[in-house]
């Protein structure tokens, strides 16, 4: 456990996934079942976590994997399926955009898990993580993509190195966690991720942040 941890990280990201949870379930236009499922993750990736499950790093297959496939299998369902495809037409593609700011104070608290020792340098926006840029931007391309009705290119672009910022830092997470596959990071590992709450980040947070992009780059228009 982080026990030398000061209470506001923890509570500031517990803030944080309450309101990605928000923007996502007005994203689709207040969804019962989104909300069913999100709650349903949220709380049984919690309750292991807070049990300590996934700090067992020795247990094979890696427990870790526990936080990554439910999600992901929702993700996959959803772009291969034509019920999935014809819900994912349905969403709101300006909350989707809207939704990225929630990246900005995901690597405030990163950044503040580092400082405690619970994460990587590597894992900030003073290492390898320039994810912050995409939460920074996401107004800015709101207004113009919604407002002033710029060329979907732009808005292409945009989505695209969102993409590839999201999954840069969680490839970095995972390589970097006391892992069998562990490749960076062996002088200060990634605890946090293993460790209640923040085991929300990687199986609900982050996960709602890639696939959002997914589906603004594989929608039709606007």
């Amino acid at each position: 456990m982080l026990d030398n941890l000061p209470n506001y990280i923890p509570l500031a990201f517990l803030l944080t996934t309450i309101i990605t949870l928000i923007i996502f379930y007005l994203a689709a236009n207040k969804s019962k079942v989104v909300l069913t499922v999100s709650f349903i993750i949220l709380i049984l990736q919690g309750l292991l976590s807070y049990q300590g499950f996934y700090l067992n790093t020795t247990a094979t297959p890696p427990r870790f994997v526990f936080i990554i496939l439910p999600t992901l299998f929702i993700i996959i369902f959803t772009f291969f399926t034509n019920r999935g495809k014809d819900w994912l037409q349905t969403l709101d593609l300006k909350m989707l955009t809207l939704l990225s700011i929630v990246r900005v104070p995901v690597e405030l608290i990163l950044y503040g898990l580092f400082i405690h020792g619970a994460i990587p340098e590597l894992m900030t926006f003073a290492g390898r993580n320039f994810d912050i840029i995409a939460g920074i931007t996401a107004p800015v391309i709101y207004y113009l993509i919604f407002i002033k009705k710029w060329n979907r290119s732009f808005f292409v672009a945009w989505n695209v190195i969102g993409l590839i910022l999201i999954i840069n830092i969680v490839a970095n997470a995972i390589l970097s966690a006391p892992l069998p596959f562990q490749q960076f990071a062996f002088d200060q590992p990634n605890i946090g991720v293993l460790n209640f709450p923040f085991t929300l980040l990687a199986c609900f947070v982050a996960p709602v942040v890639l696939y959002s992009h997914l589906i603004m780059l594989f929608r039709k228009g606007k």
